[in-house]
């Protein structure tokens, strides 16, 4: 018997794809270190406000759990300037995310929109050059690339 034939590679390395996957995925310290663990986070605001002198400023609050997504009203050409909030009930948990700046990062993607963005946070929220993104500048070049299909902002909040 071969012990380096093709099914005994094949289950190698599904072995050790399923190994790297565990070890890769596990944190250095518990979930009770964790400085904002997720299940406390139960709404997301973004304050919208048109780049423009004595623009009113558009409150979009989705709350975590509870289905569906807040329908964030943008133009094309139009710039904007957009603040992330982070909120666990009533309290802000957008200190604790600033708290801890090196380690927490948002991304934005918007799927179905041609929106160039750029980071525009302050000290509070920028470790060594690197941006949170609780502070964004939005060009709209396109609120709606395909009109058949929803637009949408996808955010994640990456923790270390």
């Amino acid at each position: 018997m071969k012990l380096f034939n093709t099914k005994n590679i094949i289950k190698l390395l599904a072995v050790l794809f399923i190994a790297i996957t565990v070890v890769s995925c596990q944190r250095d310290g518990s979930a009770a270190e964790d400085d904002l663990p997720q299940e406390d986070l139960t709404n997301i605001i973004l304050l919208v406000t048109e780049d423009v002198p004595n623009a009113v400023t558009k409150t979009y609050n989705y709350s975590m759990g509870a289905g569906g997504n807040p329908t964030i009203q943008v133009q094309d050409g139009k710039t904007y300037n957009v603040e992330v909030q982070f909120k666990n009930g009533n309290e802000d948990a957008t200190q604790e995310i600033k708290d801890a700046k090196e380690e927490h990062f948002l991304v934005y993607n918007f799927p179905n929109s041609d929106i160039t963005l750029t980071r525009t946070d302050d000290s509070s929220s920028t470790y060594n050059g690197i941006h949170v993104g609780l502070k964004t500048k939005w060009v709209v070049n396109k609120a709606v690339n395909n009109a058949s299909s929803a637009s949408q902002l996808i955010l994640t909040l990456f923790h270390e």
